[in-house]
């Protein structure tokens, strides 16, 4: 009995993952009271409802970005990653401008749009599962080749879209916030049902959690992991949606976007209790650049610090959950 009441008071410190939430939080909090303080626009509803509407095309690639990390793992070198998802998201914008600006209807290009994505997804994924590649290798290489077509079908130019669809995404709607900040919010809601409260969902966390066990169980890993890639690839499609319709048109250097989709991916581990990816943490992550972009621009501050500041946030959380989930590790084994 006096045993468990030793035991007791050290059972309830908080571990590792809360210190690390705990201090996710405060920081977002400080950063959000700095950028009131010096900008008196920076908290009004306007402002706020432009950063969700930003967030759209970020947060919506990674969403799909943090699918691949679900099912691939958590492994450096060996789980799932998606290099090409930034550069999709440019041919899907370039597919769509360019049908529109062929007299196609708004249907019709942004089907066009979505098929691509998937498309360049579904070779990711023959690359990968079936082929073996290393995901950093084969989407790197894929990155490439959706950089390429892009450039063919646009020859490197803006490709400007006008048009009932792109006019719709950023008209306002309900309390004054854009269609394109509702659609966003709908497809989050829709893809943190599906992950975190499907079979579909739960199945992927095994595969990618525990990739041994799942195929002792009967799982069909490889085709989970695949059709996580192809679902990357339909995230890029929407995002090229929101893109086209924020930039009324298709412009050359998506690509730039890939740091700060990885970031918030990355960082969305910081609000899960295992430390692993989550749909949740990656929006709450994505919000939370995007306001940091936000409160640079209305500061002014410039933006070429912005890749400085994920950069460092990147090898902040990677290290601090590496260290944490290796002290987890030694615990068990202790145990």
């Amino acid at each position: 009995m006096s045993d468990i009441v030793q035991q007791t008071p050290q059972a309830r410190q908080p571990s590792g993952p809360d210190w690390l939430r705990g201090g996710a939080a405060v920081i977002i909090v400080a950063l959000l009271a700095v950028f009131a303080l010096l900008s008196p626009l920076f908290l009004t509803l306007g402002n706020l409802g432009n950063v969700l509407q930003q967030t759209a095309v970020i947060g919506t690639l990674a969403m799909g970005l943090t699918l691949v990390l679900i099912g691939g793992g958590a492994h450096s070198l060996t789980g799932g990653i998606d290099l090409s998802i930034a550069a999709n998201l440019g041919l899907c914008a370039a597919v769509f401008a360019t049908l529109s600006g062929q007299g196609y209807p708004a249907a019709m290009a942004a089907l066009g749009a979505l098929l691509s994505g998937m498309a360049l997804g579904l070779i990711n994924a023959l690359a990968v599962v079936w082929l073996r590649i290393l995901p950093l290798l084969a989407t790197l290489t894929t990155m490439n080749i959706a950089i390429g077509v892009e450039m063919v079908i646009t020859q490197n130019t803006s490709v400007p879209v006008t048009g009932a669809l792109p006019d719709l995404l950023i008209a306002a709607g309900p309390w004054q916030l854009s269609w394109l900040s509702w659609g966003f919010a709908l497809v989050a809601l829709l893809f943190i049902g599906v992950v975190h409260f499907t079979r579909f969902g739960l199945r992927l966390q095994a595969v990618g959690g525990h990739p041994l066990a799942a195929r002792a169980a009967g799982l069909a890993v490889s085709r989970y992991i695949a059709l996580s890639y192809v679902l990357c690839g339909l995230c890029a499609g929407l995002a090229a949606l929101a893109s086209v319709a924020l930039l009324s048109g298709s412009s050359p250097g998506s690509n730039d976007n890939l740091l700060m989709v990885i970031a918030a991916a990355l960082l969305g581990v910081v609000f899960s209790r295992r430390l692993v990816p989550t749909i949740g943490g990656t929006l709450i992550s994505g919000l939370f650049l995007t306001l940091i972009a936000n409160g640079f621009q209305l500061i002014n501050i410039s933006s070429y610090w912005i890749n400085g500041v994920e950069g460092a946030l990147i090898l902040l959380v990677v290290s601090l959950t590496a260290q944490l989930r290796r002290r987890q590790q030694r615990r068990k084994i202790s145990v």
